[in-house]
């Protein structure tokens, strides 16, 4: 089940949200494990069976770390956890990456070894990294255990950011797994944060989607097609992934979770250091709080420093899916920005602004196309297209049949992509002063910009309404609805 579908808006969510409020607060955590578990189960029943083990392996060694350190014995608390991080890593690494390995076997030795043809179970990569980081800071002292396991397993479950992420880590939502109070504010902004979020996947990702679907099919393409179509996977992944973001957020401070932010205009980049702090945030500080810092960060010397974010990157490629374009990505992504960290950062900072805009943009749309080619041919042929290597053609009547039929589409894109906090904020609150504090505040939504006025309380309803309205009509004439996750 996905948020974008019939079943889910109409059914599912209506459903469990009338049930969460009207059962008794003490039953809303078994309400809402149930409904996670129906919700998971839907597509893929059996691998419920894997989240339920991990659910529990997890709470357990959770426990067993805190017993070993009340009783001072720091060298059993750390087995625990060792045994947890090595068995969360092999259960995501027999379904994710058994028959990667085993194909690259075959490649190198001739081995003719038997895919295991496993299925990925949705969502594991999330999951599995959040039950990891509670466990990690339950060793660390971060967090207590959990005791209730009906509770821990409502956390892990929890269907708003189940299978699309944010990766939610524990320790930013453990007081409200069992003290949360769902308000009206909370539940319309949530309904509102939802609204939009429906509405980037449906208006925007999908109609660009389809564009990209096209033109990377295509047999042959001029140089300007091939860049038109990896601006358009651009633009998809950005408000697929962002969409999905916003609506998980919606939907858990609909039922009184304040998750945190997983986007922030990354396409408003100078660098692309700057673009990975605004981009999958959520993802990237899990890497910096788990890895990149345990492995010594920058507090050993420049080469080592670079070494570290090597290795993170490295994993950051491998952790979005088994295929070697994967790790190209990753590996693409770390040379970057070992550059930046060498030199051209401070070259950048002395540059306009509108060079680094460019600069960022320029790479990360090609860092898009490697992501998006699984087939390493296929991945070669688009770059040489890209680069007009063994290409005929800068132009042809291809790209301008899609640039002309999609060139409203592009603006809107274009404008939705850019940071509109302080023209909404002014909106609200009447004032350049009031809406500077309220762009500056580093708490909340990057929707909750100050004290509303009731014209802008009125407008945000219309508002919600249109979108969800016009978000309907384009599911219902519209069979293009592509679930990009399946592969995380």
């Amino acid at each position: 089940m996905v948020f974008s579908s019939f079943v889910f808006l109409l059914v599912f969510l209506p459903l469990v949200l009338l049930l969460y409020y009207i059962c008794p607060r003490r039953m809303r955590n078994v309400l809402l494990l149930l409904a996670s578990l129906i919700f998971y189960a839907w597509g893929e029943p059996v691998y419920v069976l894997i989240m339920l083990f991990s659910t529990v392996f997890d709470y357990t060694n959770g426990r067993l770390i805190e017993y070993f350190k009340k009783q001072n014995r720091p060298g059993r608390a750390k087995a625990a956890l060792i045994v947890d991080v090595c068995g969360n890593l092999a259960i995501l690494g027999f379904f994710k990456y058994a028959d990667f390995v085993i194909g690259n076997i075959n490649s190198i030795t001739g081995a003719g070894l038997s895919l295991l043809h496993i299925a990925l179970p949705i969502g594991i990569s999330f999951y599995t990294f959040q039950t990891m980081s509670y466990t990690i800071d339950v060793y660390r002292g971060q967090v207590e255990a959990q005791h209730n396991i009906l509770d821990f397993a409502t956390y892990v479950t929890l269907f708003p950011q189940l299978i699309a992420g944010p990766i939610v880590q524990y320790k930013t939502i453990a007081k409200e797994l069992t003290e949360r109070k769902a308000t009206l504010t909370d539940f319309s902004e949530g309904a509102f944060r939802f609204s939009v979020g429906l509405a980037k996947k449906v208006l925007l990702a999908n109609q660009i989607g389809a564009v990209w679907d096209t033109i990377s099919g295509l047999n042959e393409m001029s140089v300007a097609t091939a860049w038109l179509g990896a601006i358009a996977y651009s633009f998809q992944i950005y408000f697929d992934f962002s969409g999905y973001s916003d609506m998980a957020i919606g939907l858990g401070r609909m039922f009184g979770f304040h998750f945190l932010e997983n986007f922030n205009f990354p396409y408003m980049s100078k660098t692309i250091t700057e673009f990975w702090r605004r981009w999958h945030i959520s993802l990237s500080s899990w890497f910096k709080e788990y890895v990149y810092i345990p492995l010594g960060g920058n507090r050993k010397g420049m080469a080592r420093q670079i070494v570290n974010i090597m290795i993170v990157w490295m994993l950051t490629g491998l952790w979005h899916g088994a295929n070697w374009n994967f790790v190209l990505w990753g590996v693409y992504y770390g040379l970057l920005l070992m550059i930046e960290k060498l030199f051209l950062l401070k070259w950048l900072d002395r540059a306009p602004a509108w060079i680094g805009h460019v600069y960022s943009m320029f790479l990360v749309v090609i860092g898009w196309t490697i992501f998006a080619q699984t087939d390493m041919t296929q991945l070669g042929r688009y770059l040489k297209a890209m680069f007009g290597i063994g290409v005929t053609a800068g132009v042809d009547s291809d790209f301008l049949y899609f640039i002309s039929c999609n060139a409203v589409l592009l603006v809107v894109l274009v404008l939705c992509s850019i940071d509109h906090r302080g023209w909404i904020a002014k909106i609200k609150t009447h004032g350049k002063k009031g809406a500077a504090a309220a762009v500056n505040r580093q708490e909340g939504s990057i929707y909750d910009l100050g004290s509303e006025s009731k014209a802008w309380t009125a407008a945000k309803a219309v508002l919600m309404a249109g979108l969800l309205v016009l978000s309907f009509a384009f599911l219902v004439g519209d069979s293009y609805n592509p679930f990009l996750y399946f592969r995380f």
